[in-house]
C-alpha cells in the first residue's frame, strides 16, 4: 500500500513537471517568436528607408551630375549640311564674263576645300559647338556671317560689316580702336542654340584667307616689330627667355625686340614657353571648314576683285566698296611675297620645312603653291 501511494505520487510529481516544462517552452517559443517579428519589422523598415534614402542620394546626384553636364558641356549642333550654298547670280549678271568668271572660281575653292576636309577629316560627326563659331561676326540686316582670319583684312571687313549693319555711312569714318574694342558687331556664340542654327542654315557665310607665310611674317612684323604692350610682355619675354642666349636684362624685362627666327623656334615648339594666339593659328582651326559649310571664301591676294563681288552677291548698296587703306602702321610696307622670303631666307631649311608642315592643311585646302622650292 505504502509502495503503491509513492509509486503514485512520483508519477503525479513527473507529470507536473512535464506540464510546468510545456507552458516554460511554449512561453519562450513564444517570445523568440514575438522578438523575431518585432527585428524583422524593424530591419524592414530599416531597409525601407535605406532604399528611400538611397533612392534619393541617387536623384539628388542625377541632378547634380545632370546640372554640371548642363553647365559644363557645349551646346551641340548637329549640321549635316549648309542649306544655302553659293548665292545665284541675277539673270541680268549671266551673261557678263567677269561674274561667270568669278563664280567660277568660287565654285572651284569650294570644290577643293571639300574634296581635302572628305580626304583628310572625318564626318562622321559634323558636331558644331559656339567654340566653332566663336570667330565668326554676324550682320542680320544682309543676313551675313563672317569669320575673322586675322592679317587677311578682316579690319576693313569688319568696316564693311558695320556699314551694313547701319552703324556708320562710310567706311572710312570708322577707326581702328572702333573696329576692333568697340563691340558693335555680334558674335555668333552670342545666340542661343536655335540662333545659331537657325542663322547657320540661312545666312550666307564667307571667309577671306591669305597665303599662310605671307600671314604669318605680317602677323610677326605687326606684334613685334611695332611697340604693343599686350604681344612683347606676355609673348616676346617667354620668347626672348627661352630661345636667346645671352639675353640682356632689358630684353628679358620688356620682350622686345623678338627676331623672326626666335618667333619661329617658339611657334614649332610642342612645349610653348606660352600658348598659341589668333594671328598665326591655323584658319582651319579657326574657322573649322571642314564643319561649317562656307557659301563664299575669298583670298587676300584678289582681295577688292573678291569683296566686291561678294558684296554683289548680297545685294549691298552700289556705293559701298571694300576699302583699301591700311590704318595701322600705315607708313610701312604691305607684307609682300618678296618680304615674306626675306624672313623665311634666315631660317634653315628645316624649319622652313616644319613651318611649312605647320600649315600643311591651310595650304592644302585652300589651294596655296608651295612656298619654296625645295619643300616636300
Amino acid at each position: 500500500m505504502r509502495l503503491t501511494c509513492m509509486f503514485s505520487f512520483i508519477l503525479l510529481f513527473g507529470a507536473a513537471g512535464l506540464v510546468h516544462f510545456y507552458f516554460c517552452l511554449a512561453h519562450l517559443l513564444f517570445h523568440l517568436h514575438s522578438t523575431d517579428r518585432r527585428q524583422s519589422s524593424v530591419m524592414f523598415v530599416m531597409k525601407e528607408h535605406q532604399q528611400k534614402g538611397e533612392e534619393i542620394n541617387s536623384m539628388r546626384l542625377h541632378k547634380r551630375r545632370r546640372r554640371f553636364v548642363i553647365k559644363k558641356s557645349p551646346i551641340l549642333i548637329s549640321m549635316n549640311s549648309s542649306a544655302l550654298s553659293l548665292p545665284t547670280l541675277k539673270s541680268e549678271d549671266r551673261n557678263n564674263n567677269k561674274w561667270k568668271s568669278l563664280y567660277q572660281i568660287q565654285r572651284e575653292r569650294k570644290r577643293i576645300m571639300r574634296e581635302t576636309c572628305s580626304k583628310y577629316k572625318s564626318n562622321n560627326r559634323r558636331i558644331i559647338t559656339p567654340y566653332h563659331v566663336s570667330r565668326i561676326f554676324v550682320e542680320d540686316k544682309y543676313r551675313v556671317l563672317y569669320c575673322e582670319v586675322p592679317k587677311a583684312g578682316c579690319s576693313n571687313w569688319k568696316r564693311v560689316l558695320m556699314v551694313l549693319n547701319g552703324l556708320a555711312s562710310s567706311t572710312k569714318d570708322i577707326q581702328h580702336n572702333t573696329v576692333h574694342y568697340g563691340n558693335y558687331l555680334k558674335k555668333l556664340d552670342g545666340f542661343d542654340r536655335k540662333g545659331i542654327y537657325h542663322r547657320l542654315n540661312t545666312y550666307t557665310k564667307m571667309l577671306f584667307i591669305r597665303e599662310p607665310f605671307e600671314k604669318l611674317v605680317s602677323a610677326f612684323r605687326d606684334k613685334f616689330e611695332h611697340p604693343n604692350n599686350y604681344y612683347h610682355p606676355v609673348f616676346g619675354k617667354a620668347i626672348i627667355s627661352r630661345y636667346r642666349a645671352n639675353a640682356t636684362k632689358e630684353a628679358l624685362r620688356t620682350g622686345s625686340g623678338v627676331k623672326f627666327k626666335e618667333f619661329i623656334q617658339y611657334l614649332l615648339d610642342v612645349h610653348r614657353p606660352v600658348g598659341m594666339d589668333i594671328h598665326w593659328d591655323h584658319v582651319n582651326r579657326l574657322c573649322s571648314p571642314c564643319l561649317i559649310d562656307y557659301d563664299f571664301v575669298g583670298k587676300f591676294e584678289s582681295m577688292e576683285e573678291d569683296a566686291n563681288f561678294f558684296l554683289h552677291l548680297i545685294g549691298a548698296p552700289q556705293n559701298l566698296t571694300f576699302p583699301k587703306f591700311k590704318d595701322r602702321h600705315s607708313n610701312d610696307e604691305r607684307t609682300t611675297t618678296k618680304i615674306t622670303q626675306q624672313y623665311f631666307a634666315q631660317l634653315s631649311p628645316s624649319q622652313r620645312q616644319r613651318s611649312y608642315d605647320f600649315y600643311y592643311m591651310d595650304y592644302l585646302m585652300f589651294n596655296y603653291s608651295k612656298p619654296f622650292e625645295d619643300l616636300y
